[in-house]
């Protein structure tokens, strides 16, 4: 299986301070990965030195060639007063054929919205919308930056729900980066737990159970874990793994 995304002893520094240190990290076909751990522990980070947004002190990304990527952030400030309809949204900065926007839009669950426009949507619409440009490119990784943000439990759960259909549809691989453990637990195949480095990863309810888990995060969220209940069968490695 060709990897994706590798990174090897990657290391990224902003405005002088290390935020990333030595992470090894892979991605391949078809696999949802999800990056947690508190705030400021380089997640973020993570996933824009992937894209190569930001620069790397030290290792190096390699990338399939000709990689396609689609990003989702985790919100986008649209001027309410400005009229503009979900297809002129998705028509920018490049027009896009009607059939593929169509296409887009009914993989992300948003094919009768083409015609609304964006001030009136609701957040989880906008979310779709936003999904759904990110799905123009045919990407081979999604990538999503806290999709769910601005959304309640139920819309989280029912926005996760379609990124797992969304990957069984198209086969791509999806790396996100969430604070609702409890939600996104339940459509990961892999979870990596990071606070500057990657402090261990694995199947979600292995993760859930280390040491290095519940020093980040405590056990407030360990009984809605242990309801994870893993539906799939995946090749990699059923353990927890540490930097």
């Amino acid at each position: 299986m060709t990897t994706l995304i590798e990174a090897l002893g990657l290391s990224v520094e902003r405005s002088g301070r290390q935020v990333l240190s030595h992470v090894d990290f892979a991605i391949q076909p078809g696999e949802i990965v999800t990056v947690v751990g508190p705030n400021g522990s380089g997640k973020s980070t993570l996933l824009k030195a992937l894209i190569g947004a930001v620069p790397v002190a030290q290792g190096v990304v390699k990338r399939k060639q000709g990689l396609r990527v689609g990003y989702v952030p985790q919100k986008l400030d649209v001027d309410p007063s400005l009229p503009m309809t979900v297809g002129r949204f998705l028509d920018l900065p490049v027009k896009v054929a009607a059939p593929e926007r169509l296409r887009a839009l009914k993989e992300a669950g948003a094919e009768s919205l083409e015609d609304r426009q964006l001030a009136d949507l609701s957040g989880g619409q906008f979310q779709r919308v936003l999904l759904a440009r990110a799905l123009l490119n045919k990407p081979d990784v999604l990538f999503l930056d806290e999709p769910t943000t601005a959304l309640d439990q139920p819309g989280s759960a029912a926005f996760y729900r379609l990124i797992e259909r969304v990957r069984d549809q198209l086969g791509c691989a999806v790396l996100m980066i969430s604070h609702e453990l409890h939600v996104v637990m339940s459509a990961s195949d892999r979870v990596i737990c990071m606070n500057g480095h990657i402090c261990c990863e694995g199947l979600p309810e292995v993760v859930a159970q280390a040491e290095e888990y519940r020093a980040l995060f405590g056990t407030g969220t360990q009984g809605a874990l242990a309801l994870y209940r893993h539906e799939h069968s995946h090749s990699h490695d059923d353990g927890c793994s540490h930097a």
